[in-house]
């Protein structure tokens, strides 16, 4: 099972959410999502003013998806990286900011909400998420069975099959 790489609860979680409030509130945004680049969503928001939003697993499975195949255009362009991605239809847009190696931040905006406000306040969010998903990486290694358990279970089994 795919697990995220970043895991936001307690106060982590309240500051990225203050953070995602704020951008909506700056930029005039319908949502945010701050996603791992697995696709996982970490936290979201939206205006009080917005219609029910997408279905936001799709959405972020998508958005990671369409991160990854970013990157790849960008490598084989010479590029060690694209940091933005930008979507705009007739009424709406997505604007896309990577947030550190290991995470996404994402703005879904109307035709009312200017995209060089959208933009502006998109990267300072980014640079404030860095920090907080810094210290929310899932370690994998320390997850999980603790040591006295495994090595009690590895026991178990070497006992049950002779070895």
């Amino acid at each position: 099972m795919v697990e995220p790489a970043v895991a936001l609860f307690g106060e982590a979680y309240e500051r990225a959410a203050r953070v995602l409030e704020e951008l909506l509130r700056e930029s005039g945004a319908r949502y945010t999502l701050l996603l791992d680049r697995k696709g996982f969503v970490l936290v979201h928001k939206e205006a009080l003013w917005a219609p029910k939003p997408p279905a936001l697993d799709s959405l972020a499975t998508l958005i990671a998806g369409n991160a990854a195949a970013t990157q790849a255009l960008a490598r084989m362009l010479g590029e060690p990286r694209f940091n933005e991605l930008l979507h705009q239809g007739s009424a709406h847009g997505l604007y896309v900011e990577e947030v550190g190696e290991l995470a996404l931040l994402v703005v879904i905006f109307d035709s009312s909400a200017p995209v060089g406000r959208v933009k502006l306040y998109g990267k300072r969010a980014a640079q404030v998420l860095e920090s907080i998903t810094q210290e929310a990486v899932v370690n994998p290694g320390t997850l999980g069975i603790d040591s006295e358990y495994r090595d009690g279970a590895n026991a178990l089994l070497d006992e049950l099959f002779g070895n």
